[in-house]
């Protein structure tokens, strides 16, 4: 015997409802369409199924004897579509992340690990770009949400913050050792009156917010070597180019250096870190515990 789905879930229909043409409406097929089916089944089992009259349709014997089998059995199909659905849809399922070089160098390697060994059937997927083009992913649905430090919330962007870091002073190690972490001490941000400093390119958001500062003790507006990235400007320092200030977030891609780095106090300022997402887009189901596994491995 060869009984599809559909005639199964058409027989159920016809037994619950006691009428073709409801069955039929039911099913988006016509009443004739309908007819064919079941005459189709109750060939293939050797037996009528309905009683029909001009007000009702009705069980016979035999139609008796299926309907709880036909229930039973089109239940463990649509179960099983079901199950096999959601495996599909896990199977699918993908975060995408936008974030800044040193977040994606420095932290997201192992925040991406441990997410990975906890959800192993999620895609994730880095876009590695500054900051601008960050929040330019997230605006166009190309990223789920982004990370970095965002200076304002700009319209159709909803900005959450994760965690806040003081800024640092990161000046070449003195004397012998070789990298790796080293004790952060506090410094006043009078003690970078006399130093060489480099720093970040000038319309860099984060170096705005460091000149604004260094303009407290007359070194706001001053030239000086710039560097891009992170990466390259903490070894730039390594290699006794000069001393620069940046957030405490750092931390992590100092330790690769032979930098000494001391949190600047008198007064400590801090940049927020944010997590943006187009606000009215549905958030992604697992974006909120990928976040809470990045803040539980940031550096304080």
């Amino acid at each position: 015997m060869n009984y599809s789905f559909r005639q199964l879930k058409a027989f159920l229909l016809v037994s619950e409802l006691g009428n073709f043409t409801r069955a039929a409406e039911r099913m988006h097929i016509t009443q004739a369409g309908l007819s064919v089916m079941m005459r189709e089944l109750e060939a293939q089992l050797g037996s009528r199924l309905f009683n029909r009259t001009t007000r009702n349709v009705s069980l016979t014997v035999a139609g008796e004897k299926l309907l709880p089998a036909a229930q039973a059995a089109l239940g463990h199909l649509e179960q099983a579509a079901a199950s096999i659905s959601d495996i599909g849809a896990q199977a699918r399922q993908v975060l995408r992340v936008a974030a800044t070089p040193l977040v994606s160098s420095s932290l997201l390697p192992e925040v991406f690990g441990v997410f990975h060994r906890k959800h192993p059937h999620v895609g994730l997927q880095l876009h590695d770009d500054d900051l601008g083009r960050v929040h330019a992913l997230v605006e166009s649905g190309d990223a789920d949400f982004g990370l970095g430090f965002f200076f304002k919330a700009a319209h159709g962007i909803e900005r959450t913050l994760l965690c806040s870091f003081s800024l640092m002073r990161v000046a070449p190690l003195r004397g012998e050792g070789a990298p790796g972490p080293q004790p952060v001490g506090r410094v006043a941000w009078s003690a970078l009156e006399d130093e060489t400093l480099i720093g970040l390119p000038r319309d860099n958001p984060i170096q705005q917010f460091v000149d604004s500062n260094l303009a407290k003790i007359g070194r706001g507006n001053e030239e000086r070597a710039s560097f891009r990235y992170f990466d390259t400007l903490i070894g730039m320092v390594a290699a006794g180019m000069g001393s620069t200030v940046i957030p405490s977030f750092a931390l992590l891609a100092c330790r690769h250096h032979r930098v000494a780095t001391d949190i600047l106090v008198e007064p400590e300022e801090s940049l927020g870190f944010y997590r943006i997402n187009k606000r009215g887009r549905a958030k992604p189901e697992l974006m909120a515990e990928f976040s809470e596994t990045l803040v539980s491995l940031l550096p304080r």
